[in-house]
Protein backbone atom coordinates (compact mmCIF):
# COMPACT_ATOMS: atom_id res chain seq x y z
CA UNK A 1 0.00 0.00 0.00
CA UNK A 2 1.21 3.49 -0.76
CA UNK A 3 0.09 7.10 -0.95
CA UNK A 4 0.94 9.92 -3.31
CA UNK A 5 1.90 13.47 -2.36
CA UNK A 6 -1.76 14.33 -1.75
CA UNK A 7 -2.24 11.35 0.53
CA UNK A 8 -4.36 9.40 -1.96
CA UNK A 9 -4.20 5.71 -1.13
CA UNK A 10 -3.04 3.12 -3.69
CA UNK A 11 -3.46 -0.41 -2.38
CA UNK A 12 -1.40 -1.80 -5.24
CA UNK A 13 -4.18 -3.74 -6.94
CA UNK A 14 -3.11 -5.55 -10.10
CA UNK A 15 -4.69 -4.32 -13.33
CA UNK A 16 -5.23 -8.01 -14.05
CA UNK A 17 -8.31 -7.71 -11.85
CA UNK A 18 -10.07 -6.18 -14.91
CA UNK A 19 -9.42 -9.20 -17.13
CA UNK A 20 -10.84 -10.26 -19.49
CA UNK A 21 -11.07 -6.81 -21.05
CA UNK A 22 -12.27 -8.20 -24.38
CA UNK A 23 -14.09 -11.38 -25.32
CA UNK A 24 -11.11 -13.49 -26.51
CA UNK A 25 -10.83 -15.17 -29.91
CA UNK A 26 -11.09 -18.62 -28.34
CA UNK A 27 -14.36 -17.87 -26.60
CA UNK A 28 -17.42 -19.90 -27.66
CA UNK A 29 -19.29 -16.57 -27.83
CA UNK A 30 -16.89 -14.85 -30.23
CA UNK A 31 -18.31 -15.98 -33.60
CA UNK A 32 -21.84 -14.85 -32.69
CA UNK A 33 -20.55 -11.48 -31.49
CA UNK A 34 -18.45 -11.00 -34.62
CA UNK A 35 -21.56 -11.57 -36.76
CA UNK A 36 -23.49 -8.97 -34.76
CA UNK A 37 -20.66 -6.44 -35.11
CA UNK A 38 -20.51 -6.94 -38.89
CA UNK A 39 -24.29 -6.59 -39.18
CA UNK A 40 -24.26 -3.43 -37.06
CA UNK A 41 -21.50 -1.85 -39.14
CA UNK A 42 -23.36 -2.58 -42.37
CA UNK A 43 -26.78 -1.42 -41.15
CA UNK A 44 -25.46 1.73 -39.51
CA UNK A 45 -23.49 2.76 -42.59
CA UNK A 46 -26.45 2.02 -44.86
CA UNK A 47 -28.79 4.13 -42.78
CA UNK A 48 -26.32 7.00 -42.43
CA UNK A 49 -25.70 7.21 -46.16
CA UNK A 50 -29.39 6.86 -47.07
CA UNK A 51 -30.14 10.24 -45.52
CA UNK A 52 -29.97 13.39 -47.67
CA UNK A 53 -27.44 15.95 -46.41
CA UNK A 54 -30.28 18.37 -45.74
CA UNK A 55 -31.86 15.88 -43.30
CA UNK A 56 -28.71 14.49 -41.71
CA UNK A 57 -27.64 17.56 -39.77
CA UNK A 58 -31.04 18.64 -38.38
CA UNK A 59 -31.82 15.04 -37.46
CA UNK A 60 -28.53 14.76 -35.58
CA UNK A 61 -29.45 17.90 -33.60
CA UNK A 62 -32.74 16.33 -32.50
CA UNK A 63 -31.07 13.01 -31.69
CA UNK A 64 -28.50 14.89 -29.60
CA UNK A 65 -31.30 16.22 -27.40
CA UNK A 66 -32.84 12.76 -27.31
CA UNK A 67 -29.55 11.18 -26.29
CA UNK A 68 -29.21 13.72 -23.50
CA UNK A 69 -32.78 13.07 -22.34
CA UNK A 70 -32.34 9.31 -22.12
CA UNK A 71 -28.88 9.40 -20.56
CA UNK A 72 -30.11 11.73 -17.82
CA UNK A 73 -33.27 9.63 -17.42
CA UNK A 74 -31.11 6.62 -16.55
CA UNK A 75 -29.74 8.72 -13.68
CA UNK A 76 -33.26 9.60 -12.52
CA UNK A 77 -33.27 13.11 -14.01
CA UNK A 78 -36.19 13.59 -16.40
CA UNK A 79 -35.69 16.73 -18.49
CA UNK A 80 -37.90 16.55 -21.56
CA UNK A 81 -36.32 17.50 -24.92
CA UNK A 82 -38.76 20.41 -25.20
CA UNK A 83 -37.27 21.85 -22.00
CA UNK A 84 -33.79 20.94 -23.25
CA UNK A 85 -34.44 22.85 -26.48
CA UNK A 86 -35.65 25.83 -24.47
CA UNK A 87 -32.47 25.72 -22.39
CA UNK A 88 -30.38 25.80 -25.57
CA UNK A 89 -32.23 29.03 -26.41
CA UNK A 90 -31.54 30.36 -22.87
CA UNK A 91 -35.24 30.05 -22.02
CA UNK A 92 -35.09 28.70 -18.46
CA UNK A 93 -37.85 27.79 -16.04
CA UNK A 94 -38.48 30.05 -13.06
CA UNK A 95 -38.74 26.90 -10.91
CA UNK A 96 -35.22 26.29 -9.45
CA UNK A 97 -35.17 22.48 -9.73
CA UNK A 98 -36.40 22.50 -13.32
CA UNK A 99 -33.90 25.24 -14.17
CA UNK A 100 -31.05 23.22 -12.65
CA UNK A 101 -32.02 20.19 -14.73
CA UNK A 102 -32.19 22.37 -17.84
CA UNK A 103 -28.66 23.63 -17.12
CA UNK A 104 -27.53 20.04 -16.62
CA UNK A 105 -29.05 19.06 -19.96
CA UNK A 106 -27.46 22.04 -21.69
CA UNK A 107 -24.07 21.02 -20.28
CA UNK A 108 -24.55 17.48 -21.61
CA UNK A 109 -25.61 18.75 -25.05
CA UNK A 110 -22.60 21.09 -25.20
CA UNK A 111 -20.20 18.23 -24.49
CA UNK A 112 -21.84 15.94 -27.02
CA UNK A 113 -21.72 18.66 -29.67
CA UNK A 114 -18.01 19.08 -28.94
CA UNK A 115 -17.61 15.32 -29.47
CA UNK A 116 -19.78 15.26 -32.60
CA UNK A 117 -17.92 18.07 -34.29
CA UNK A 118 -14.79 15.95 -34.19
CA UNK A 119 -12.15 18.45 -33.20
CA UNK A 120 -12.17 17.80 -29.48
CA UNK A 121 -11.31 14.24 -28.54
CA UNK A 122 -9.19 13.51 -31.64
CA UNK A 123 -8.89 9.80 -30.89
CA UNK A 124 -8.57 10.26 -27.12
CA UNK A 125 -11.88 8.54 -26.29
CA UNK A 126 -10.13 5.94 -24.14
CA UNK A 127 -7.34 8.07 -22.65
CA UNK A 128 -7.36 9.43 -19.12
CA UNK A 129 -6.90 12.92 -20.56
CA UNK A 130 -9.86 12.60 -22.91
CA UNK A 131 -12.08 11.05 -20.26
CA UNK A 132 -11.21 13.75 -17.73
CA UNK A 133 -11.88 16.45 -20.31
CA UNK A 134 -15.37 15.06 -20.97
CA UNK A 135 -16.03 15.11 -17.21
CA UNK A 136 -14.57 18.62 -16.82
CA UNK A 137 -16.59 20.09 -19.68
CA UNK A 138 -19.79 18.56 -18.35
CA UNK A 139 -19.34 19.56 -14.70
CA UNK A 140 -18.19 23.07 -15.51
CA UNK A 141 -21.61 23.65 -17.02
CA UNK A 142 -23.57 22.48 -13.96
CA UNK A 143 -25.18 24.77 -11.39
CA UNK A 144 -23.68 24.81 -7.90
CA UNK A 145 -26.49 22.70 -6.47
CA UNK A 146 -25.62 19.74 -8.72
CA UNK A 147 -21.91 19.72 -7.87
CA UNK A 148 -22.38 18.04 -4.50
CA UNK A 149 -22.59 14.32 -3.69
CA UNK A 150 -23.65 12.78 -0.40
CA UNK A 151 -22.28 9.59 1.16
CA UNK A 152 -25.27 7.32 1.72
CA UNK A 153 -23.89 6.00 5.03
CA UNK A 154 -22.12 8.95 6.62
CA UNK A 155 -24.27 11.66 4.94
CA UNK A 156 -21.05 13.61 4.37
CA UNK A 157 -21.36 16.02 1.42
CA UNK A 158 -18.45 16.46 -0.97
CA UNK A 159 -18.10 18.89 -3.85
CA UNK A 160 -17.19 17.35 -7.19
CA UNK A 161 -14.24 19.02 -8.89
CA UNK A 162 -14.72 19.06 -12.70
CA UNK A 163 -12.31 16.70 -14.43
CA UNK A 164 -10.64 15.51 -11.22
CA UNK A 165 -10.28 11.80 -10.49
CA UNK A 166 -11.68 10.65 -7.15
CA UNK A 167 -9.42 10.83 -4.11
CA UNK A 168 -11.35 8.47 -1.84
CA UNK A 169 -12.83 4.99 -1.75
CA UNK A 170 -16.39 4.50 -2.94
CA UNK A 171 -18.96 1.71 -3.07
CA UNK A 172 -21.36 1.19 -5.99
CA UNK A 173 -24.02 -1.26 -4.89
CA UNK A 174 -22.09 -4.40 -3.99
CA UNK A 175 -19.06 -3.40 -6.03
CA UNK A 176 -16.06 -1.75 -4.36
CA UNK A 177 -13.98 -0.09 -7.11
CA UNK A 178 -10.20 0.08 -6.99
CA UNK A 179 -8.46 2.37 -4.51
CA UNK A 180 -8.29 6.03 -5.59
CA UNK A 181 -4.53 6.00 -6.03
CA UNK A 182 -4.83 3.04 -8.41
CA UNK A 183 -7.32 4.74 -10.76
CA UNK A 184 -4.61 6.23 -12.98
CA UNK A 185 -2.89 2.87 -13.41
CA UNK A 186 -6.17 1.21 -14.35
CA UNK A 187 -7.04 3.99 -16.81
CA UNK A 188 -3.63 3.56 -18.43
CA UNK A 189 -4.38 -0.14 -18.90
CA UNK A 190 -7.88 0.78 -20.13
CA UNK A 191 -6.34 2.94 -22.86
CA UNK A 192 -3.67 0.36 -23.74
CA UNK A 193 -6.37 -2.19 -24.54
CA UNK A 194 -9.26 -0.26 -26.04
CA UNK A 195 -7.37 2.36 -28.05
CA UNK A 196 -5.50 -0.24 -30.10
CA UNK A 197 -8.12 -2.75 -31.23
CA UNK A 198 -8.69 -1.46 -34.76
CA UNK A 199 -12.06 -0.44 -36.18
CA UNK A 200 -13.68 -3.89 -36.02
CA UNK A 201 -12.29 -4.50 -32.55
CA UNK A 202 -13.57 -1.14 -31.35
CA UNK A 203 -17.14 -2.00 -32.38
CA UNK A 204 -16.92 -5.32 -30.57
CA UNK A 205 -15.11 -3.82 -27.58
CA UNK A 206 -17.49 -0.88 -27.05
CA UNK A 207 -19.59 -2.78 -24.52
CA UNK A 208 -16.57 -4.14 -22.67
CA UNK A 209 -15.04 -0.67 -22.44
CA UNK A 210 -18.38 0.68 -21.19
CA UNK A 211 -18.46 -1.74 -18.28
CA UNK A 212 -14.77 -1.66 -17.41
CA UNK A 213 -14.92 2.14 -17.21
CA UNK A 214 -17.80 1.91 -14.73
CA UNK A 215 -15.96 -0.85 -12.86
CA UNK A 216 -12.97 1.49 -12.36
CA UNK A 217 -15.39 4.30 -11.37
CA UNK A 218 -12.84 7.09 -11.92
CA UNK A 219 -14.90 10.00 -10.57
CA UNK A 220 -16.85 10.73 -7.41
CA UNK A 221 -19.92 11.40 -9.55
CA UNK A 222 -20.91 11.48 -13.21
CA UNK A 223 -19.44 8.11 -14.18
CA UNK A 224 -22.61 6.87 -15.88
CA UNK A 225 -23.00 9.93 -18.08
CA UNK A 226 -19.31 10.00 -18.96
CA UNK A 227 -19.41 6.27 -19.80
CA UNK A 228 -22.34 6.81 -22.16
CA UNK A 229 -20.66 9.83 -23.76
CA UNK A 230 -17.52 7.72 -24.29
CA UNK A 231 -19.69 4.99 -25.84
CA UNK A 232 -21.35 7.62 -28.05
CA UNK A 233 -17.93 8.87 -29.17
CA UNK A 234 -16.79 5.29 -29.78
CA UNK A 235 -19.64 4.28 -32.09
CA UNK A 236 -19.69 7.72 -33.73
CA UNK A 237 -16.11 7.20 -34.84
CA UNK A 238 -16.05 3.45 -35.48
CA UNK A 239 -19.41 3.27 -37.27
CA UNK A 240 -19.57 6.76 -38.84
CA UNK A 241 -23.08 7.09 -37.41
CA UNK A 242 -23.44 10.79 -38.15
CA UNK A 243 -25.06 11.02 -34.72
CA UNK A 244 -28.47 9.97 -36.10
CA UNK A 245 -29.20 7.18 -33.63
CA UNK A 246 -28.68 6.88 -29.91
CA UNK A 247 -27.27 4.09 -27.75
CA UNK A 248 -28.66 5.82 -24.66
CA UNK A 249 -32.26 5.56 -25.89
CA UNK A 250 -31.96 1.78 -26.16
CA UNK A 251 -30.28 1.43 -22.77
CA UNK A 252 -32.89 3.63 -21.06
CA UNK A 253 -35.79 1.68 -22.56
CA UNK A 254 -34.33 -1.53 -21.11
CA UNK A 255 -32.74 0.04 -18.07
CA UNK A 256 -33.40 -2.87 -15.68
CA UNK A 257 -31.60 -5.29 -18.04
CA UNK A 258 -28.83 -2.74 -18.57
CA UNK A 259 -28.15 -2.42 -14.85
CA UNK A 260 -28.49 -6.17 -14.34
CA UNK A 261 -25.85 -6.84 -17.02
CA UNK A 262 -23.50 -4.29 -15.47
CA UNK A 263 -23.87 -5.92 -12.05
CA UNK A 264 -23.23 -9.37 -13.54
CA UNK A 265 -20.06 -8.11 -15.21
CA UNK A 266 -18.77 -7.05 -11.77
CA UNK A 267 -18.72 -10.68 -10.64
CA UNK A 268 -15.69 -12.94 -10.58
CA UNK A 269 -15.63 -15.91 -12.95
CA UNK A 270 -17.73 -18.80 -11.73
CA UNK A 271 -15.58 -21.79 -12.75
CA UNK A 272 -12.95 -23.01 -15.20
CA UNK A 273 -15.48 -22.87 -18.05
CA UNK A 274 -16.00 -19.13 -17.49
CA UNK A 275 -12.85 -17.86 -19.17
CA UNK A 276 -9.38 -17.41 -17.74
CA UNK A 277 -9.58 -13.89 -16.33
CA UNK A 278 -10.48 -12.62 -12.88
CA UNK A 279 -13.97 -11.46 -13.95
CA UNK A 280 -16.68 -13.48 -15.68
CA UNK A 281 -16.13 -13.92 -19.40
CA UNK A 282 -19.68 -15.22 -19.89
CA UNK A 283 -21.13 -12.09 -18.29
CA UNK A 284 -18.96 -9.84 -20.46
CA UNK A 285 -20.04 -11.74 -23.59
CA UNK A 286 -23.71 -11.48 -22.59
CA UNK A 287 -23.42 -7.73 -22.05
CA UNK A 288 -21.59 -7.33 -25.36
CA UNK A 289 -24.41 -9.16 -27.14
CA UNK A 290 -27.01 -7.04 -25.31
CA UNK A 291 -25.17 -3.81 -26.21
CA UNK A 292 -24.80 -4.68 -29.90
CA UNK A 293 -28.43 -5.78 -30.14
CA UNK A 294 -29.48 -2.49 -28.53
CA UNK A 295 -27.50 -0.62 -31.19
CA UNK A 296 -29.07 -2.65 -34.00
CA UNK A 297 -32.53 -2.07 -32.56
CA UNK A 298 -31.97 1.69 -32.50
CA UNK A 299 -30.72 1.75 -36.09
CA UNK A 300 -33.83 -0.19 -37.15
CA UNK A 301 -36.10 2.14 -35.19
CA UNK A 302 -34.61 5.27 -36.75
CA UNK A 303 -34.65 3.76 -40.26
CA UNK A 304 -38.40 3.22 -40.01
CA UNK A 305 -39.00 6.57 -38.34
CA UNK A 306 -37.37 8.69 -41.05
CA UNK A 307 -38.21 6.52 -44.05
CA UNK A 308 -38.81 9.29 -46.63
CA UNK A 309 -42.38 8.51 -47.68
CA UNK A 310 -43.56 8.01 -44.09
CA UNK A 311 -41.80 11.12 -42.79
CA UNK A 312 -43.21 13.16 -45.67
CA UNK A 313 -46.73 11.88 -45.00
CA UNK A 314 -46.57 12.75 -41.28
CA UNK A 315 -45.23 16.25 -41.99
CA UNK A 316 -47.85 16.98 -44.65
CA UNK A 317 -50.65 15.74 -42.38
CA UNK A 318 -49.46 18.18 -39.72
CA UNK A 319 -49.32 20.98 -42.29
CA UNK A 320 -52.88 20.27 -43.47
CA UNK A 321 -54.15 20.46 -39.90
CA UNK A 322 -52.30 23.72 -39.27
CA UNK A 323 -53.60 25.29 -42.49
CA UNK A 324 -57.15 24.25 -41.58
CA UNK A 325 -57.00 26.19 -38.29
CA UNK A 326 -55.24 29.17 -39.85
CA UNK A 327 -51.82 28.63 -38.30
CA UNK A 328 -50.00 28.12 -41.61
CA UNK A 329 -50.51 29.73 -45.04
CA UNK A 330 -51.39 27.85 -48.21
CA UNK A 331 -48.43 26.26 -49.99
CA UNK A 332 -46.57 25.68 -46.68
CA UNK A 333 -46.69 21.93 -47.35
CA UNK A 334 -45.33 22.38 -50.87
CA UNK A 335 -42.35 24.34 -49.52
CA UNK A 336 -41.55 21.78 -46.82
CA UNK A 337 -41.87 18.99 -49.37
CA UNK A 338 -39.52 20.78 -51.77
CA UNK A 339 -36.91 21.33 -49.06
CA UNK A 340 -37.19 17.70 -47.93
CA UNK A 341 -36.79 16.42 -51.48
CA UNK A 342 -33.90 18.70 -52.44
CA UNK A 343 -32.13 18.91 -49.07
CA UNK A 344 -32.02 22.70 -49.29
CA UNK A 345 -33.70 25.43 -51.31
CA UNK A 346 -32.28 28.87 -52.17
CA UNK A 347 -34.66 31.61 -51.04
CA UNK A 348 -34.69 33.12 -54.53
CA UNK A 349 -36.24 29.93 -55.93
CA UNK A 350 -39.12 29.65 -53.45
CA UNK A 351 -41.65 31.68 -55.41
CA UNK A 352 -41.00 29.73 -58.60
CA UNK A 353 -41.06 26.38 -56.79
CA UNK A 354 -44.45 27.22 -55.25
CA UNK A 355 -45.91 29.02 -58.22
CA UNK A 356 -46.80 32.07 -56.12
CA UNK A 357 -45.87 35.74 -55.92
CA UNK A 358 -42.67 36.84 -54.19
CA UNK A 359 -44.78 38.40 -51.45
CA UNK A 360 -46.65 35.17 -50.70
CA UNK A 361 -43.39 33.21 -50.88
CA UNK A 362 -41.86 35.50 -48.26
CA UNK A 363 -44.93 35.03 -46.06
CA UNK A 364 -44.67 31.22 -46.26
CA UNK A 365 -40.95 31.29 -45.49
CA UNK A 366 -41.42 33.71 -42.60
CA UNK A 367 -44.17 31.63 -41.02
CA UNK A 368 -42.27 28.35 -41.28
CA UNK A 369 -39.07 29.85 -39.89
CA UNK A 370 -41.03 31.35 -36.99
CA UNK A 371 -42.43 27.86 -36.32
CA UNK A 372 -38.80 26.64 -36.42
CA UNK A 373 -39.47 23.94 -39.03
CA UNK A 374 -37.29 25.75 -41.56
CA UNK A 375 -33.93 27.27 -40.79
CA UNK A 376 -31.00 28.93 -42.54
CA UNK A 377 -27.59 30.18 -41.52
CA UNK A 378 -28.45 33.77 -42.48
CA UNK A 379 -31.38 35.70 -44.00
CA UNK A 380 -29.84 35.14 -47.44
CA UNK A 381 -28.77 31.50 -47.02
CA UNK A 382 -30.63 28.48 -48.45
CA UNK A 383 -33.48 27.00 -46.42
CA UNK A 384 -33.10 23.69 -44.60
CA UNK A 385 -35.59 21.48 -42.79
CA UNK A 386 -35.49 21.51 -38.98
CA UNK A 387 -36.93 19.10 -36.45
CA UNK A 388 -38.07 21.01 -33.35
CA UNK A 389 -38.56 18.91 -30.23
CA UNK A 390 -42.08 20.23 -29.71
CA UNK A 391 -43.18 18.59 -32.98
CA UNK A 392 -41.29 15.32 -32.53
CA UNK A 393 -44.36 13.49 -31.25
CA UNK A 394 -46.14 14.34 -34.53
CA UNK A 395 -43.33 14.07 -37.01
CA UNK A 396 -41.35 11.27 -35.32
CA UNK A 397 -43.67 9.43 -32.93
CA UNK A 398 -41.95 7.26 -30.33
CA UNK A 399 -38.66 9.14 -30.41
CA UNK A 400 -39.31 10.17 -26.82
CA UNK A 401 -42.42 10.46 -24.62
CA UNK A 402 -44.81 13.29 -25.27
CA UNK A 403 -44.38 16.19 -22.89
CA UNK A 404 -47.04 16.20 -20.22
CA UNK A 405 -49.31 19.22 -20.21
Amino acid sequence: MGTDMKGVVDRGESTGLMEPMLVPDGSPHKARLDDLAVELASRSAGFRHSLPDGVLEPLSHLVRAMNCYYSNLIEGHATHPVDIERALNSDYSAEPQTRNLQLEARAHITVQQWIDEGGGLQGREFSAGGICEIHRRFYEGLPEELLWVEDLETKERTKVVPGELRDRDVRVGRHVPVSPGAVHRFLDRFEDVYAHTGKAGTILGAAAAHHRFLWIHPFLDGNGRVARLVSHATVLKALDTGGVWSVARGLARRVAEYKSHLAACDLERRNDLDGRGHLSEDALAAFTQFFLEICLDQVTFMEKLVEPSRLRARILLWVEEEIRVGELPEKAGSLLEAVLFRGQLPRGEVAQALGVSDRHARRVVSTLTERRVLTSESPRSPLHIAFPAELASRWMPGLFPEKAA
